[in-house]
C-alpha cells in the first residue's frame, strides 16, 4: 500500500493551517491546488470530501478533512516530529482540550459574531460557547499555562488555536490582548511556519488577477 501523502488545498483558505502543520511534520507531501468555483466541486474532489470544501489530506488509502482532525491525525502518524504528547500522557488532555474548544466553541463564537448574531443573555444556557466574551475569555485562559499550550513545549494544538487566534486578529475579529499578540507573535516566527506563509504567498501570487471591468 502507497504511503504518499497528498494534501488538497487552495492558498487562500484553512489549507493554510494544514500547510504549516505539514512543514512542521516534515515529511514529504505532494499538494493539489484546487479551485473554489471549479475542481473543489469536481466528482474527483468530492469523492474525497463531499462537502466540496478543502483541506484534506490523503495519506495511502484515508482520508482526513477538518484542518483540526488533520493536525491531529499528521501529529499521531508521523510521531517523531514530537508534534503530540504520546499515548498515555496526561498532557494530551490539555492538548485536546484547546485544539477541540478553537474548533468548536471559539470559531462558532467569532463566526458568529462576524454574522451579526448576538446571544441574548436569557439564552446563553442553550449556546455550547455560552456567549463571545465566554469564548474569548476562555481562549485567553488557555494562553496561561506558559509560551505555549502546553506549557513549553511545542505542539500540534498550538498550530490548530494559534492559527485561529493569528486568523482573528489579522481580520480584526477579537480585540488583541497582549497574550494573543504575544502568542501570535511567537508563533509566526517558527521556521515552519514562514516556509508555509511563504510557500502559499508565492501561489496566490501565481494567481490570475481579476481584470478591470
Amino acid at each position: 500500500m502507497s504511503d504518499e501523502l497528498v494534501f488538497y488545498t487552495n492558498p487562500q483558505s484553512r489549507g493554510r493551517i494544514v500547510r504549516w502543520m505539514l512543514e512542521e511534520v516534515g515529511q514529504p507531501y505532494r499538494t493539489e491546488i484546487l479551485g473554489y468555483a471549479d475542481s473543489m466541486k469536481a466528482p474527483a474532489y468530492l469523492a474525497i470530501n463531499p462537502m466540496g470544501k478543502v483541506p484534506a489530506i490523503r495519506h495511502g488509502d484515508t482520508v482526513v478533512t477538518e484542518a483540526g482532525a488533520i493536525c491531529a491525525y499528521l501529529a499521531d502518524a508521523f510521531p517523531q516530529a514530537g508534534l503530540a504528547p504520546p499515548l498515555g500522557d496526561r498532557r494530551r488532555g490539555p492538548y485536546f482540550r484547546w485544539m477541540f474548544f478553537a474548533a468548536g466553541p471559539l470559531e462558532a463564537a467569532v463566526t458568529n459574531k462576524s454574522l451579526g448574531v448576538v446571544v441574548p443573555p436569557e439564552r446563553k444556557p442553550m449556546v455550547g460557547y455560552g456567549d463571545f466574551d465566554d469564548a474569548i475569555n476562555g481562549a485567553e485562559h488557555a494562553l496561561k499555562a506558559g509560551d505555549y499550550i502546553l506549557g513549553d513545549t511545542f505542539s500540534a494544538a498550538d498550530v490548530y488555536f494559534g492559527s485561529a487566534i493569528g486568523f482573528f486578529l489579522q481580520f480584526g475579529s477579537v480585540e488583541p490582548r497582549p497574550a494573543f499578540v504575544a502568542y501570535s507573535e511567537r508563533l509566526q516566527a517558527r521556521p515552519a511556519a514562514i516556509r508555509a506563509r511563504e510557500i502559499d504567498d508565492a501561489l496566490i501570487a501565481q494567481q490570475p488577477q481579476p481584470q478591470p471591468a
